[in-house]
């Protein structure tokens, strides 16, 4: 799984003013990210805001990336949810054309045990045409995916072929490295530790900081996937501060007011989201013109 060595970016769906999807950044974004050096793309995740979009909208957003993207790189879908079933007749249903795999996330606010998750997974692997990359953010889903349960899964199911693990734990993150089958990749869904978990044996990150900085970021686990160790530590701490800013009042806010910093795209969100405000608004300016100037 090559493919998915490295650097992937969770695209944010940019909006105009009117909250209407606005298809020309989108194709900016897609394409200064792919300038940037990524190594793939992921589609509909939880920064594309997608639990506020439409199924028309997501189509729109599945197609715009596809045709920016023009082959260049492979693209993973977001496909998840806490209705198992329902995830299953999406996987069974849906026309993937275009994608490598697929990110599903563990399921939210059910709170399932250990033997849920699995069974909810088992469910996702066997339905699935493409291969599975789960995904543990428990600060989003109140739950945590131990890697006991994980490690069930790559051992199971053939197509479980990684984790996206976010629950920001570097031990926990190790116990996966430690105990993963050969090819089973262990990425980084936390962007503040990608480098530590990629020095112990991760596989990159699925980042947000690298939709922003693109370059820098994606240089930085290169570096880290090449034990170039002091030169990657560089890169980190030059770009640490801006990712806590982007995190600060929450996602996708910060990372869309980078894009509105470097004229991608307007900074709107939907509802329940808002704009970060005026103070963070004025560092993570200040930060970008640090950095890309």
């Amino acid at each position: 799984m090559q493919s998915f060595m490295g650097t992937g970016v969770a695209l944010v769906t940019p909006f105009k003013k009117d909250f209407s999807v606005d298809v020309e950044a989108l194709k900016r974004i897609v394409n200064y990210v792919i300038d940037g050096g990524v190594e793939y793309l992921v589609v509909l995740g939880t920064t594309a805001e997608s639990a506020t979009l439409t199924s028309e909208e997501k189509e729109l957003v599945i197609s715009t990336i596809k045709e920016a993207n023009n082959g260049r790189l492979p693209l993973v879908l977001g496909v998840g949810g806490n209705n198992t079933m329902k995830v299953v007749e999406e996987l069974k249903t849906r026309d993937f054309s275009g994608f490598s795999a697929i990110l599903s996330v563990s399921p939210y606010y059910n709170k399932p045990t250990q033997e849920g998750i699995y069974q909810h997974f088992k469910m996702v692997a066997e339905a699935s045409p493409l291969p599975v990359i789960l995904y543990n953010v428990p600060g989003r889903t109140a739950s945590n995916m131990l890697p006991s349960t994980v490690m069930r899964l790559a051992n199971d199911f053939k197509n479980v072929i990684g984790i996206k693990e976010a629950a920001g734990d570097i031990v926990q993150a190790m116990k996966l490295i430690q105990d993963k089958p050969k090819d089973f990749l262990v990425i980084s869904g936390d962007d503040m530790i990608t480098l530590p978990m990629v020095l112990a044996g991760g596989a990159g990150v699925i980042s947000v900081i690298g939709e922003g900085f693109p370059k820098e970021f994606s240089e930085m686990v290169r570096l880290g996937l090449q034990r170039k160790v002091d030169e990657a530590y560089k890169l980190h701490y030059l770009l640490a501060d801006s990712i806590d800013m982007i995190f600060e009042q929450g996602n996708p806010g910060g990372i869309k007011e980078v894009f509105k910093s470097l004229c991608l795209s307007e900074n709107t969100l939907r509802l329940p989201l808002v704009n970060v405000n005026e103070d963070l608004a004025n560092r993570l300016n200040a930060f970008v013109k640090k950095v890309v100037n």
